[in-house]
């Protein structure tokens, strides 16, 4: 099973964003990451495709690896892996951009990872982990706890959802692969700072995973 691109996926809402998008995709990069999610659904297809060829170029700038949620015509179109919303798009995602792309797919269940796991998607977000302000209402949060049992499901599990710096040791720790955040970069003053940060967090926790699986 392939690995994450990163520890870290950055996740795009033009809605929370205090930048333009590419100003906040440019920072993340400088700041170190190298996972961008293009989400933004509700831009117009136009828009939507000029966006992401802009992000496109910024993402090889700095060797990012660029996803696009939900229109697989996009992503191949610019050599970007798919996130879907539902592991039933999955076999036609994956005849349309090949055995070597990476297809993720939002879980928000433990029903929704086995399902994308049977699939033969790459990894899951699993979602909301926390209550989030960049989606009000949106829950129940699922907690911590349910980041082991959906890990043991055979799928690289992304914790999703009001995930900040001081939780990404517990998520990692509790199983998941990576962490993907939004409105904490999004609304930042210094996104590339923020990014940075995150990914402290994220070296951080693996470090410590590391040391106690060497403990006698």
């Amino acid at each position: 099973m392939r690995g994450l691109p990163s520890r870290l996926l950055v996740i795009t809402d033009r809605h929370q964003a205090r930048h333009e998008i590419e100003a906040i995709a440019d920072a993340a990069g400088q700041g170190g990451g190298r996972w961008l999610l293009l989400r933004d659904k509700d831009l117009d297809p136009a828009a939507r495709h000029r966006l992401a060829a802009r992000l496109a170029g910024i993402a090889r700038r700095h060797g990012m690896h660029l996803s696009v949620s939900r229109d697989v015509d996009l992503a191949a179109e610019f050599g970007a892996s798919v996130h879907l919303q539902s592991a039933a798009a999955v076999r036609a995602a994956r005849q349309r951009l090949g055995a070597g792309a990476m297809i993720g797919v939002s879980a928000h269940g433990l029903g929704d990872v086995a399902a994308a796991a049977a699939a033969g998607a790459d990894y899951v977000t699993l979602s909301p982990i926390f209550l989030t302000v960049s989606k009000p209402g949106y829950g129940p949060a699922l907690g911590i706890a349910a980041l082991g049992p959906a890990a043991g499901l055979g799928i690289p599990v992304v914790a999703l959802g009001g995930v900040t710096a001081d939780a990404i040791g517990p998520c990692l720790g509790a199983g998941a692969g990576g962490v993907a955040v939004m409105g904490e970069i999004m609304r930042s003053d210094n996104p590339g700072q923020t990014v940075g940060a995150l990914l402290a967090a994220c070296k951080a926790a693996t470090a410590d995973s590391d040391s106690a699986s060497r403990m006698p």
